[in-house]
């Protein structure tokens, strides 16, 4: 007999976790260069797809089948067998899947921005469909760790460690970015394109993360399913909120501002940590685990970036690696039956350590040898031509992942010249085009000191740029910015009424603050100006009917 709300839980579960892949595409895709953006979601798309399909096929059966001397489930080809509890099996299989699903997407993050799509979708499926089900059937499929009373609730070590520690083999065997590192092999920092995508899959993956823990439960029948569903929803939440201000304040005090990739990647981190034991820690258990966390995060990274020089755009690693593995081995300090903590000893750190070393170790040992034959057979990483001009354009034909929004050099403002107050003209004066380029911030000032003397005709676009200062002071997850773009307004105006002189003093007397940063003002001559619409050529070309 089937539970319906047990069943209604786990469906509402896997609603969330599948919602999961949202939040990594918009993490990946935030972190990472505009001109890859779609390659990024196609790899998120298609390591969700086809590791539906091969975990239908083989998978599942070799995570949840009948165990084989407690190493792996006996193929079950298509789920012909009975998985029900109080639920159907179907049901069950769902939830799994996606999953595994997300075990898979934490690599293409580490790997962005330079792996071939045809690779990708290779290692994927053999991660999804062997990789990970051999190991989780050792920790939920009744398989060898289980026996040894290992215990990972939801996933720090069967998900994310899983995906963790293919994303640092991949990483490694595939090189870091072009760029990334100076002939010193000091790291250069590769800002990605928007924090702000990266800021909302953080929320989404937070949002989604208490189907992921909560839903692991399977069951919301009875006091105690009530209890625990309660309770995990706490210490998730707890977690994560401390990793994300421990992270802030770390790297406040370590870069002299609060970092926001770093920080939101604390966040994910304190998520990945308490995933283990949600379940069996008190909040304040949690609280610890997610301060932990926090450290882990921020040295994890740095770690990799700096001592190993693996470079991870997104920080995959140190989440859902680091984090993965340090937050299962606290289970054996904080668990509130028989953590180290509460009197318990030294036996269940020990379960835990063994049951990461080992995960880790198949892991690395099994992705090493998939990256390398791929490696050999058809390359792992696109040419050097392709990583320069964006895997968009080359690997899916993509000319641009915004093509209907606004370009940073497109235009965004055009005034026709129009004369405002009575200014001395010259039919003899020559045309001349002026560039400022300054502050977004003072450009209403600006626009409106040239409408004082008569100036309304400009183009105006938002650019990047820097002058000999190289930008402001920066840190960009740990890493200084050594040559920082930070946003600037370009206003074009062509003159032929207005005196140049007059037009350069509007705008300086608008625009200089004594400050580095005012801006710069460029003069070019203008052979000739075209009116396109009428034929009419020079001064008369710049006025209106």
């Amino acid at each position: 007999m089937y539970s319906s709300i047990d069943t209604l839980w786990i469906l509402i579960g896997a609603v969330l976790v599948f919602f999961m892949q949202a939040g990594f595409a918009m993490v990946e895709s935030g972190f990472t260069r505009a001109k890859n953006a779609g390659n990024i979601i196609m790899k998120n798309l298609m390591d969700f797809a086809a590791g539906t399909l091969i975990f239908w096929v083989i998978g599942f059966g070799l995570m949840f089948g009948t165990s084989l001397n407690g190493l792996v489930g006996t193929p079950d080809f298509f789920v012909q067998g009975d998985y029900s509890g109080t639920y159907p099996t179907m049901a069950f299989l769902i939830f799994q899947t996606v999953f595994c699903a997300t075990s898979a997407t934490i690599v293409s993050g580490a790997m962005a921005e330079r792996t071939k799509f045809s690779s990708y979708c290779i290692y994927s499926l053999i991660l999804s469909g062997f990789i990970y089900p051999v190991s989780g059937h050792w920790i939920w499929g009744g398989g060898w760790l289980s026996q040894m009373g290992f215990h990972d609730f939801a996933g720090s070590t069967a998900v994310h460690m899983v995906g963790g520690v293919a994303a640092l083999i991949g990483a490694k065997i595939l090189g870091p970015r072009i760029g990334k590192y100076d002939k010193n092999g000091k790291p250069k920092a590769i800002l990605g394109h928007s924090l702000t995508l990266g800021a909302l899959g953080v929320f989404i993956l937070w949002f989604c993360w208490f189907g992921f823990n909560g839903a692991s439960s399977l069951s919301l029948t009875g006091d105690e399913a009530i209890i625990t569903v309660s309770t995990i929803f706490v210490t998730t939440n707890i977690s994560a909120a401390a990793a994300s201000v421990v992270t802030m304040l770390i790297t406040w005090v370590k870069y002299g501002k609060p970092d926001v990739s770093m920080t939101l990647n604390g966040a994910l981190g304190g998520l990945v940590a308490i995933t283990a034991g949600c379940n069996v820690v008190s909040p304040f258990g949690a609280f610890w685990i997610g301060t932990i966390a926090g450290f882990v995060i921020v040295f994890g990274i740095e770690f990799v970036d700096k001592i190993l020089k693996i470079d991870d755009p997104v920080g995959a690693v140190g989440v859902h690696g680091m984090c993965g593995a340090v937050g299962t081995i606290l289970v054996g300090v904080f668990s509130v039956s028989n953590g180290l903590a509460y009197g318990g000893g030294y036996e269940a750190l020990k379960i835990q350590t063994i049951g990461v070393l080992a995960v880790a170790t198949w892991v690395a040992i099994t992705m090493t040898i998939v990256f390398k034959v791929i490696k050999l057979a058809i390359g792992l990483r696109v040419s050097k031509e392709e990583e320069i001009i964006g895997l968009d354009i080359e690997e899916h034909g993509l000319t641009t992942s915004y093509a209907d929004f606004m370009p940073m050099d497109a235009k965004i403002a055009t005034y026709p010249e129009q004369q405002m107050i009575p200014v001395k003209h010259s039919m003899d004066m020559p045309i001349t085009k002026i560039t400022i380029i300054t502050k977004q911030s003072n450009f209403e000032d600006l626009k409106l000191a040239m409408k004082s003397i008569g100036v309304t005709g400009m183009t105006v676009t938002q650019v990047l740029g820097c002058g000999i200062q190289k930008g402001t002071n920066e840190y960009y997850r740990g890493i200084p910015v050594d040559f920082n773009l930070l946003p600037k307004v370009k206003i074009e105006i062509v003159v032929s009424k207005v005196p140049v002189d007059l037009v350069i003093k509007a705008a300086t007397d608008c625009l200089n603050i004594d400050n580095i940063g005012d801006g710069k003002i460029f003069v070019y001559p203008v052979i000739d100006v075209i009116k396109v619409r009428t034929g009419e050529k020079g001064y008369s070309a710049l006025q209106d009917e």
